[in-house]
C-alpha cells in the first residue's frame, strides 16, 4: 500500500475513535432472545447472578483456658497445689472449674515424692487435664538436652504420668519456655504437642518476693495485645469461642491466695477491652478443655509464637 494511502487510513481511524469517545460509551447490545424453544412453563428458571461473599462474623467470645506449671508442690504443711484445686472447685466467679496442670513428675520437691503424686493422681480424678512439664530431679531446660536425653526423659514423664492416671498425656510445656525444632521432634515422638501461652502472671519466682503488685495491669496489658490477634481472626475458634491460654505457677504460695483474685481480674479486663467472654467464662470439662488445648499447640519451630516477656528475647 502506497504511504500516502497508508496515512490517510491511520488519520481516519483516529478521527472515529475521537468522535467515539467525545460521543461517550456506545450502548450495550440487546439482550439475546430465549433459547428454549419450549413454552415458559417448561423452560428452566435463568441462572441468578454470583452471591457476594458474606460480610466476616464477628470474633468468637472468647474462653479462658487456665494451666499450671512446675507443680505439684511436695510440701507436706499449707500445700500451694493443694489450695488451688480447692479453688478451681469452688470459688465465687466459676465453680467447678478444669485447668491443664504441666507437671514436673520426678522433681525432688514435686512429682518425685509422696506427697506429689498424690496430688497427680488427685488431679486427674479431679478431671483436670494432667501434662508433662519434665521428668527430671529439677527444672532442667529440654533445649540444653542431648537428645538421647530428652527422649529418655520424657519416655520416663510419659510413663509416669500413665502410671498414675491411667492416661497417656498428650501435652507438654518446655520448662523456661525453650524450644527448638529438635526439641518438637522429641515431642511428637512420643506422641506430645507443645502449648505455650497467651497470658501469664509472671508468677514463676517461687521463693522469697513472690507476690505482684500488678496483677491487674499485667493481665490488662497481655490481653490487649492477644485481642489484635483475636480481632484480626488469627486465633483458633474451638466450639464456638476463641480458648485463651492463661499460666499460673501452683507451687507458688502467693498465686493459691490469689487464685479468685486473678479469676475476677481476667473477667473484668477482658469486659474492659469490649472482648465478649463465654457464657462460662473459663473450662469446666476435662474433653472440651482438652480439645481446646489442642487446637491451640504449636506444631512447627518455624511458627515463633511470642513467648512471655525476657523469654522471647531470649528465645526468639
Amino acid at each position: 500500500m502506497p504511504f500516502r494511502t497508508l496515512l490517510l487510513v491511520v488519520l481516519a481511524a483516529a478521527a472515529h475513535l475521537a468522535h467515539a469517545q467525545d460521543a461517550g460509551p456506545a450502548p450495550l447490545p440487546a439482550a439475546p432472545p430465549a433459547l428454549c424453544p419450549a413454552p415458559p412453563a417448561l423452560c428452566p428458571a435463568p441462572l441468578a447472578p454470583a452471591r457476594l461473599p458474606d460480610t466476616p462474623a464477628a470474633p468468637a467470645p472468647i474462653r479462658f483456658l487456665l494451666s499450671f506449671d512446675d507443680g505439684p508442690s511436695g510440701s507436706s504443711g499449707d500445700n500451694s497445689t493443694v489450695r488451688v484445686l480447692d479453688t478451681l472447685a469452688r470459688n465465687g466467679v466459676q465453680a467447678g472449674i478444669k485447668a491443664v496442670f504441666f507437671t514436673q513428675t520426678r522433681h525432688w520437691h514435686g512429682g518425685g515424692t509422696e506427697t506429689g503424686r498424690a496430688l497427680i493422681r488427685r488431679e486427674h480424678a479431679d478431671g483436670h487435664v494432667v501434662a508433662l512439664h519434665s521428668a527430671t530431679a529439677t527444672h532442667a531446660n529440654h533445649r540444653f538436652m542431648a537428645t538421647a536425653e530428652l527422649d529418655d526423659s520424657l519416655r520416663r514423664g510419659v510413663d509416669d504420668l500413665r502410671t498414675l492416671t491411667g492416661t497417656t498425656p498428650r501435652l507438654v510445656r518446655p520448662p523456661f519456655w525453650a524450644y527448638d525444632a529438635a526439641t518438637l521432634d522429641s515431642y511428637h515422638r512420643h506422641g506430645l504437642r507443645m502449648l505455650l501461652t497467651d497470658l501469664n502472671a509472671n508468677d514463676g519466682k517461687i521463693w522469697g518476693v513472690n507476690f505482684s503488685w500488678h496483677k491487674r495491669s499485667n493481665m490488662l496489658a497481655m490481653l490487649t495485645e492477644t485481642r489484635k490477634r483475636w480481632a484480626a481472626g488469627a486465633m483458633h475458634v474451638v466450639d464456638g469461642a476463641t480458648p485463651v491460654v492463661v499460666t499460673f505457677h501452683d507451687v507458688n504460695s502467693y498465686t493459691a491466695r490469689n487464685l479468685e483474685v486473678y479469676l475476677r481480674i481476667l473477667v473484668d479486663v477482658a469486659r474492659e477491652l469490649d472482648m465478649p467472654v463465654a457464657a462460662k467464662p473459663f473450662y469446666d470439662e476435662r474433653d472440651a478443655l482438652e480439645w481446646a488445648a489442642l487446637a491451640s499447640t504449636v506444631s512447627s519451630a518455624a511458627e515463633h509464637p511470642r513467648l512471655p516477656g525476657f523469654w522471647n528475647w531470649l528465645w526468639q
